[in-house]
């Protein structure tokens, strides 16, 4: 008998009659720790991952957005609010291949919330946000953070989504390491990451 065969024996085996689904608890504890997320920590744990972060009120955002391309050309959502490109020469998304994407010097996007304690960005393709190869393939990422989507833990962002959208967790910018644990950036997805978190 070959392994595989044995393997697939002992399972039926231990499966034989039926297997009853175990109770996972799902009261978690999904309170605010403070009231509003905490924002000084979200852009700490931010940091920690090795984005650029900046604290800016809203009319800097099209000044900063500027001051990052540096004269590149961005692609964006065709629901982005032009007000955060005021000035700014960018490509909407109107169904780019991935050559296209891959063009491009960054993309510009808002975000669905933000995870103080984990300092994770999460997408759902709503508002501003685009399909999810646009936060993928470009390999600048430029996220505006709304204060007031911050929130400070996992299941407190759980709550607020929807999780039959299609959710993106960014936690900073692209990095995996290879054989050596050498870092290497940029290998599935945006090398660089500015987070700029509005008041």
């Amino acid at each position: 008998m070959s392994a595989k065969a044995e393997i697939l024996r002992r399972i039926r085996s231990a499966t034989e009659g039926g297997v009853t689904g175990a109770d996972v608890p799902r009261d978690y504890d999904r309170a605010a720790l403070v009231g509003r997320g905490n924002v000084d920590r979200f852009a700490e744990t931010v940091d920690d991952y090795r984005a650029q972060v900046y604290r800016i009120f809203e009319a800097e955002i099209a000044g900063t957005v500027a001051s990052l391309l540096g004269g590149g050309r961005a692609v964006v959502p065709v629901d982005l609010p032009s007000a955060w490109v005021d000035g700014i020469a960018v490509v909407p998304d109107e169904g780019l291949s991935v050559n296209q994407l891959d063009a491009v010097d960054a993309v510009i996007t808002g975000c669905a919330v933000g995870i103080a304690a984990t300092g994770t960005i999460v997408l759902d393709a709503g508002e501003a946000q685009g399909r999810r190869a646009l936060t993928l393939v470009p390999d600048h990422h430029i996220c505006i953070v709304k204060a007031d989507q911050v929130v400070d833990t996992v299941p407190q962002a759980f709550a607020v989504l929807d999780a039959s959208r299609p959710l993106t967790f960014i936690s900073g910018p692209s990095a995996t390491s290879d054989i050596e644990l050498n870092r290497v950036e940029g290998v599935h997805g945006p090398r660089r990451l500015n987070v700029l978190i509005v008041s």
